[in-house]
């Protein structure tokens, strides 16, 4: 009974430290952005995402999940996604479908002053 609650115990702790160091592994400093996080295939085929984004499947802790991350290279996104959850998660890294130039996406055009 007691070999069985340290065991829950450890496994605990091990789950605690494998967050911490996940929160530790921030995307900026890859070069990275994740712009959706654990979703869906349909979400990703949005065409108003930009050019420079990566559909990227990965197993983490034998479950199958798929991210939208943006970035300049792809060896930033596997260099992240290896250094986050490990070797032997990555499953493919794909093009998305995003058409919008890189350079203005997420540009907000000002408002115009109204003439006197």
């Amino acid at each position: 009974m007691s070999q069985s609650i340290a065991n829950k115990n450890t496994i605990k702790k091990d789950k605690m430290e494998l967050d911490s160091q996940q929160s530790k592994i921030l995307p900026s400093q890859y070069g990275c952005d994740i712009l959706l996080e654990k979703t869906k295939l349909e979400d990703t085929k949005d065409k108003t995402f930009p050019l420079d984004a990566y559909l990227v499947w990965y197993v983490f802790e034998d479950k199958e999940y798929l991210d939208l991350c943006r970035a300049s290279k792809k060896v930033n996104i596997f260099d992240m996604y290896y250094d986050r959850y490990g070797s032997g998660s990555i499953q493919k890294i794909d093009f998305g479908y995003g058409t919008i130039d890189p350079r203005s996406w997420g540009y907000k055009t000002p408002e115009k002053k109204k003439k006197r």
